[in-house]
């Protein structure tokens, strides 16, 4: 039931919402003005991946503000950011894209694409600070404002760890594990029968953010420096982890998958654990029929200490068209759905992930599996993306992987990728 509850409430929210009354600021009364049609380019976040949900979203907004109509575009990580690359090529940008920082700061912000919504930022107080510093440039420049965040994790089968006897090394309380009891978790499972227990999927960069925590936490490493100038994959941690995970029987490198293809292959049944997972992709599993055994939502293992997990935050950025009527327009939109209120309640609700800020009340209070997934934010490490030269270090890190999995050297294959990025 769990697993249903979190679908169940979305529908009725979008259904009150696309029929109701919004509390949420003013009404636009005059009617006369000329509407400015806005383009908004959207990644798969969620659900603001369906068009029957970022329908119901918009309705609201359209009614309060008939002088603006937004008109969506949905994107998927596989092929938007060539979608992207060749709209400004084209100079045939989209108004409004909604995304996270180590594209709208790291990328695009940085080669000046994106406008400043520092004014946006103004008085808020109550973000998290640790989301409001990814959202801005060393320089003060905010090409960000957020709706919605997580943190991510990875997943077991939880039927086959108890048929393999391998629950025995899973910490149900805290959904923790040891780097050792992780290893021992493998073995049971591999003796058990299963040739596939995980997968370091090293196709392409969509989902890496699984394969960074895998080995940065197995024995405490670091992506990157803490000032983030410098990447750090070169430390004797890593090493260690990146040696282990190709040591380790059960579990394989395959280049021919990414994230997506993992979460495909791990719902299917065809390995034991995943490594690109988090309380949107559970629920979109759910929803979709794939799952027919029970989920176990797990932290990274660690040699000590907590897990440092991967943390994705989400919101909404303006590309500089140099039209200050449209800019104006995508700052209207971008104020209805993340200031606090119903609106944004609902916006954040058809992500499946978390709010940036501490409300007053709990979005999830009686949704057993997003408060399940809520208890890995106390979890939550460096947010890192927004290293310079992300985009390239991005690519060197799946390519990294393959060429550990076609035989090269650890330690040769993490001085290349330390050569490559640290320039």
């Amino acid at each position: 039931m769990k697993r249903i509850f979190a679908l169940i409430a979305l529908c009725a929210l979008l259904l009150f919402s696309a029929c109701a009354p919004n509390p949420d600021g003013p009404t636009n009364g005059g009617g006369e003005a000329e509407t400015v049609e806005l383009t908004l380019w959207t990644y798969p976040i969620g659900g603001w991946a369906n068009k029957g949900t970022v329908s119901s979203l918009l309705t609201s907004f359209h009614r309060d503000h008939p002088d603006i109509h937004i008109n969506v575009t949905a994107i998927d990580y596989v092929t938007g950011d060539s979608v992207v690359e060749k709209a400004i090529a084209d100079n045939a940008l989209p108004d409004l894209i909604f995304e996270g920082p180590e594209r709208l700061v790291a990328n695009w912000g940085a080669r000046g694409r994106m406008v400043d919504i520092r004014d946006l930022w103004e008085g808020e107080k109550d973000i998290y600070e640790s989301v409001r510093a990814a959202c801005h440039d060393s320089n003060g420049n905010y090409y960000v404002y957020p709706l919605c965040m997580t943190t991510h994790c990875m997943a077991i089968n939880r039927d086959l760890f108890e048929k393999a006897d391998a629950w025995q090394y899973i910490d149900e309380e805290t959904h923790t594990w040891s780097t050792q009891n992780f290893i021992d978790a493998v073995k049971k499972l591999r003796a058990y029968g299963i040739e596939r227990v995980g997968a370091v999927y090293c196709g392409g960069q969509g989902g890496d953010q699984g394969t960074r925590a895998l080995v940065n936490n197995l024995y405490g490493g670091t992506f990157t420096n803490e000032e983030h100038t410098q990447y750090t994959v070169n430390s004797e941690e890593n090493i260690r982890a990146l040696e282990l995970l190709k040591s380790l029987d059960g579990i394989v490198f395959d280049d021919s998958l990414l994230g997506a293809d993992e979460i495909a292959e791990f719902a299917a049944g065809n390995l034991a654990m995943a490594f690109c997972w988090n309380s949107a992709i559970e629920v979109t599993q759910t929803i979709s029929g794939n799952l027919d055994f029970d989920v176990f939502p797990m932290a990274f293992p660690t040699e000590e200490g907590d897990p440092a997990l991967q943390g994705g935050i989400w919101g909404f950025g303006i590309f500089d068209n140099g039209d200050e009527t449209r800019i104006r327009a995508a700052k209207t939109f971008i104020r209805y759905m993340t200031s606090v209120g119903k609106s944004n309640e609902r916006a954040v609700i058809a992500t499946d992930y978390f709010p940036v800020r501490d409300l007053d009340h709990n979005l999830y209070e009686n949704d057993t599996l997003m408060s399940e997934y809520g208890e890995f934010r106390k979890y939550l490490g460096d947010y890192y993306q927004v290293t310079r030269g992300w985009a390239g270090a991005r690519t060197a890190w799946w390519n990294m992987l393959k060429k550990i999995g076609e035989g090269e050297e650890v330690k040769d294959a993490v001085a290349a990728f330390t050569a490559a990025v640290n320039t």
